[in-house]
């Protein structure tokens, strides 16, 4: 009994070390696997572009023509190009064709303009009903 006892807390520490080297393993392969031009996504949840591979850091697009410096340890994943492509553009291409209905539909709706000529002239214009 008191042997059962001593080694239950062993074999869960055990598996919690084991655990954690398997985690620090997929950390070091994913970021070995950083090469520029790989969409990744940052522990933040931000979804950039990589432009460089330093010692320590990572140069990072993050909006077209801005770049940021991110310690490696701050990349959360390496995505596959066509599911960052899926993600920074919203729908997979297949979902173009429902997107192109949906446009047909709003077609007869006004567009929204920020210009104050337009915005004038609709507010003292009478509504018809």
């Amino acid at each position: 009994m008191n042997f059962i006892i001593l080694l239950l807390p062993l074999l869960a520490i055990f598996l919690m070390f084991r655990s954690q080297k398997k985690r620090q393993a997929q950390m070091q392969s994913m970021q070995s696997a950083l090469q520029p031009g790989s969409g990744v996504r940052t522990i933040g949840g931000m979804y950039a572009l990589v432009k460089a591979v330093n010692d320590e850091t990572v140069e990072l697009e993050v909006a077209p023509g801005v770049v940021a410096h991110y310690t490696k340890g701050a990349i959360a994943a390496v995505l596959e190009p066509l599911e960052y492509d899926a993600i920074i553009n919203g729908r997979p291409a297949e979902d173009e064709s429902a997107e192109d209905v949906e446009a047909v539909e709003d077609a007869d709706e006004k567009p929204l303009s920020l210009s104050k000529d337009e915005a004038k002239a609709d507010a003292e214009a009478p509504e018809s009903k």
